[in-house]
């Protein structure tokens, strides 16, 4: 099978580049072709077609009034991605679409190319764009579902993107344009869904699309368990960002005695998290910069714990698996997909979200518990080996495929459904 992965970032930025990246080297593994397509970017690794991927666009960075106003405009609907999709897609005629995370970079624009030749098209959702304004079911007053049923004005009402009306009022246009005029993911056959809550959580929301649920994975070839710790240390490894609990992960560690706490990763708080750290004192607190690779699991391998503080609605952390995959247990929010991987005194412990108090008391209990960590460590990677593994995964993901094709040809039987063009 041909297949063509989809996904705006296509260099281990975040969760959902390297979940595509990975996807791509399994189903090579597996003997298929896989193509890549997203945005262009130095880190990119030499890709075919990389003259067709998107012109590069960073929404942090000021410019010139024309520039903002033509990254707005692509944000509703690229005409650039649209056309140079469609010149890969002619080109080398995929059997099937696995799209990612392409919002904003690349817009939806580029699901009508696939309708119009009816290439078979899924979804695996990172995030919750399909149903928030914001993606992140968050407001600046914490947990928002007030988009609830397609309510998309709250998402200017709330000023729920960065804090900025006009960056709200466009993302609701967006939402607008996209689910109720346009109605483009329509076009989408099955949406894929990396935790149960994520499904649950759309079901609520009011999406109607066929979701199927496919959890990340990890590849356990070198992942090779640590020991029980060489560092009384727990860790943390992702994006610095507020959303992820870190400010209550410091002052959970005020007071504790006897454990370290190692920071890996980089990203907006970084330097308050810095300055936090030092106001308090914390001489047990870490920050190890952007780590990856063997250098990564290393750490990882020395801690006694993966902890993740989250105060949002985390999907399928991949934080988690990969401690797993190591033999570690996590300390995680009670909140999101986390309580589906960090199971309470199976494969770690879960504390209530915010709560400095309730997870300086699971921390406590862990350390002064270093059977329960062996324990503990020992089940994680039974999980990850029984559910996570790359085979099980492949085998879910063929059936996923083989679903998608089923209900692509089931459209194309239907009189009101167009015709397949050919991709010439």
């Amino acid at each position: 099978m041909k297949i063509l992965l989809i996904n705006k970032f296509l260099y281990p930025k975040g969760g959902d580049a390297i979940s595509t990246l990975n996807t791509g080297r399994l189903l090579r593994l597996k003997g298929h072709k896989v193509l890549y397509w997203g945005m262009d970017h130095p880190l990119n690794r030499e890709y075919s077609h990389k003259n067709s991927f998107v012109t590069y666009v960073d929404f942090n960075t000021s410019g010139a009034i024309n520039k903002q106003i033509k990254m707005a405009l692509n944000i509703l609907y690229s005409l650039e991605a649209k056309r140079k999709v469609e010149k890969i897609v002619c080109a080398e005629k995929p059997d099937l679409v696995h799209l990612n995370n392409f919002a904003h970079q690349i817009s939806p624009s580029i699901i009508h190319v696939f309708k119009k030749y009816n290439i078979p098209t899924v979804m695996t959702m990172h995030d919750y764009k399909l149903v928030c304004g914001s993606y992140t079911l968050l407001s600046k007053n914490g947990i928002c579902e007030l988009c609830k049923n397609g309510k998309f004005y709250n998402c200017l009402f709330e000023c729920c993107v960065k804090d900025s009306r006009v960056k709200s009022f466009l993302n609701m246009v967006e939402m607008y344009l996209h689910h109720k005029i346009l109605h483009i993911y329509d076009f989408i056959d099955i949406f894929i869904a990396p935790s149960m809550f994520l499904e649950m959580k759309l079901r609520e929301m009011g999406f109607k699309g066929e979701v199927l649920y496919l959890p990340n994975f990890v590849n356990l070839d070198g992942c090779t368990p640590g020991n029980n710790g060489t560092e009384k240390d727990i860790v943390y490894f992702g994006r610095l960002s507020k959303e992820k609990g870190l400010f209550t992960l410091i002052d959970a560690m005020k007071g504790v005695k006897g454990v370290g706490l190692k920071i890996i990763g980089e990203g907006p708080i970084k330097e308050d998290l810095e300055r936090k750290v030092e106001v308090f004192g914390c001489k047990n607190i870490r920050f190890l910069g952007y780590k990856t690779g063997e250098g990564l699991k290393n750490e990882v391998r020395k801690s006694v714990a993966v902890v993740v503080p989250s105060e949002c609605f985390e999907n399928n952390p991949l934080s988690v698996i990969e401690g797993f995959s190591l033999g570690k247990p996590a300390i995680g929010a009670r909140i999101g997909g986390i309580p589906e991987l960090a199971k309470d005194n199976e494969t770690g412990l879960t504390f209530e979200p915010g709560s400095a108090d309730d997870l300086r008391s699971k921390i406590e209990y862990l350390i002064e518990r270093p059977e329960k960590i062996i324990e503990m460590g020992k089940n994680a990677r039974d999980f990850v080996e029984r559910h996570l593994s790359a085979e099980r995964h492949y085998e879910r993901l063929m059936e996923i495929y083989e679903c998608a094709v089923r209900s692509r040809n089931d459209r194309l039987a239907q009189k009101d459904w167009p015709k397949r063009k050919e991709m010439v």
